[in-house]
């Protein structure tokens, strides 16, 4: 043996780039790492740490090639706890029971474990003071332990598909839980009371909070114990998912700051129009002004109509104040949101950095032309992803006008053009040829957006051949 391996460090390097070579169909990483394990006692130690620190069991037991499967039998049960202490990371929160169940009922069998995907009926065998990342499935009463063992939590999910948001009890006892952590910094769980919502307000750590209702309609938060929550300093990503409404959520956010914000996205069924404007309103109105970079905002309920009189929404002129906004995507199937000429040209020249724009609504026509995009533009020339309603019919544009290129948009998609007002085809292919080098492929329904696409490709095949001559 060379004597380079019997240096720890080195040997060390040389097994974490073994364990990061992919599997191929003949060779998979655990059998190398269990054939240097096999090979000398100097490999054995540190290969067997690396095969042990991740185990995952996630396989269904109601699988039809799981029936039958016995659970652990004594001696492999000993087996596994010889090498427990090896363990960083447990994912077996869909295996049945039985898998673990031999498992003496003794605290801390796994010492040095760091993440943790399990139900908590069986918390007592994973409480090492080292753990900071845990996928809970259920909420129950558990050990009392939990409180001194958990203090160094800094990751906890809760699973909204196998928790019952409707039921008190668990809600509470949830939210007694989390009060006791005190360094998280990721938390994704269900809707929480406001006590939960102060103490969450305090913590200097937390980062990243995602909320996740399962579309339960029913209320989360008492009027009556309304509280002005501290500023949630340092976090910078607020998620909320699959919300029945925004009343709860606008409730927070005008009862907070949330200076340091910088992704915000909300998906609800349910959005009315009201709602929706009270919403625009809070988040404009917290003090994310200055780094709030994403915005994402969806509502997808088939039962919500489109509002009485034609009214729409206001979207953008609410935004205007998020001067590095880098992404908006506003996605509401069955409600316009205005948009005109000179509204796209405020919010491009307020948005300097502005990536990727998508507005998806239900408008059947479009303020927006063709002159006032390509003017809009101009003044973002990050832009990458444009996802709008463009009133195709009246070209503006003259096709033989020296266009003002803009060469950073990739992807164009126009949205909700009637095929019997389409423009002529090959008139707004030179025009997108000319103005948008690098959009090879306009996204949009209907069979005339496939005409024009013919006549692009056309022209930029075209275009390419000349460049091949002329070099």
């Amino acid at each position: 043996m060379h004597q380079a391996l019997l240096v720890p460090e080195v040997l060390l390097e040389i097994f974490a780039y073994v364990n990061t070579i992919p599997s191929t169909q003949t060779t998979s990483t655990s059998k190398s790492l269990a054939a240097l394990a096999r090979t000398c006692k100097i490999f054995h130690e540190p290969a067997m740490d690396l095969l042990w620190t991740e185990i995952h069991g996630g396989t269904r037991w109601d699988e039809p090639w799981a029936k039958g499967v016995e659970p652990l039998s004594a001696h492999e049960a000993r087996q596994f706890l010889r090498h427990s202490s090896r363990i960083r990371t447990l994912n077996i929160k869909r295996t049945h029971p039985q898998l673990i169940s031999v498992i003496p009922a003794e605290a801390c069998v796994f010492p040095r474990l760091r993440s943790l995907s399990l139900s908590i009926a069986y918390l007592n065998l994973f409480l090492p003071q080292t753990l900071h990342q845990c996928y809970l499935l259920t909420v129950d009463e558990g050990p009392q332990s939990f409180v001194t063992h958990w203090i160094a939590l800094e990751h906890l999910y809760i699973s909204t598909d196998t928790l019952y948001c409707d039921n008190i009890s668990q809600l509470s006892l949830l939210s007694d839980r989390i009060r006791w952590c005190t360094r998280l910094v990721t938390l994704a769980c269900p809707m929480l009371d406001w006590a939960t919502w102060k103490h969450l307000s305090c913590l200097p750590t937390l980062l990243n909070l995602e909320v996740d209702q399962g579309y339960d309609s029913r209320p989360s938060l008492s009027k009556q114990d309304i509280v002005n929550l501290s500023p949630f300093l340092n976090i910078t990503t607020l998620s909320f998912r699959r919300l029945y409404g925004a009343t709860d959520i606008i409730t927070v956010i005008q009862h907070s700051q949330f200076p340091s914000l910088k992704e915000f996205e909300f998906e609800a069924s349910h959005l009315s129009l009201e709602e929706a404007e009270q919403l625009f309103h809070a988040l404009s109105h917290c003090k994310a002004y200055r780094t709030l970079q994403k915005i994402t905002i969806c509502s997808f309920d088939d039962k919500f109509a489109r509002p009485y009189n034609d009214e729409s929404l206001t979207p953008i002129p609410h935004f205007l104040c998020f001067t590095q906004l880098r992404t908006l995507q506003l996605m509401f199937r069955y409600s316009c949101i205005y948009l005109d000429n000179d509204m796209l040209l405020q919010a491009m020249s307020s948005w300097p950095h502005i990536h990727t724009l998508e507005i998806n609504d239900s408008a059947l026509s479009s303020k927006v032309t063709l002159h006032g995009l390509f003017t809009a533009l101009g003044l973002c020339p990050q832009l990458h992803t444009l996802r709008v309603s463009i009133n195709i019919p009246t070209i503006d544009v003259d096709p033989d006008a020296e266009p003002i290129q803009h060469t950073s948009l990739r992807t164009l998609q126009l949205l909700n053009t009637p095929e019997s007002q389409m423009a002529d085809a090959e008139t707004l292919a030179r025009i997108i040829s000319a103005w948008l080098p690098c959009v090879d492929h306009i996204y949009g329904p209907g069979l005339s957006w496939d005409e024009v696409n013919m006549r692009l490709g056309s022209l930029r095949a075209a275009a390419a051949s000349y460049v091949v001559r002329a070099s």
